[in-house]
């Protein structure tokens, strides 16, 4: 019996995530339903950060990442991206 592991260091989180323990319907929704109960979800899952992250990094457009649908990722993102050149000026 083969054991799925992962070796990418970027992917590790996805070894303890909670949503691995949920359909992927939970996490996609169809257009115009609650991303509540997920939401709450990621909100338990120690690896929400990294989720996150790799969804911000990778521009996941769909579903919820580290606690964020789609929308509230790209104005995070969009607010990342003001504040850096702010900082820049």
């Amino acid at each position: 019996m083969s054991i799925n592991t992962i070796t990418d260091p970027e992917l590790a989180w996805q070894e303890t995530a909670l949503c691995a323990q949920a359909g992927p319907e939970f996490f996609f929704p169809a257009p115009g339903s609650s991303t509540r109960e997920a939401k709450q979800l990621c909100g338990a899952c120690e690896g929400r950060v990294a989720c996150l992250e790799y969804a911000l990094t990778h521009d996941e457009r769909f579903g919820v990442w580290g606690g964020l649908s789609e929308k509230e990722r790209l104005r995070l993102k969009r607010g990342r991206e003001r504040a850096g050149r702010a900082g820049s000026a």
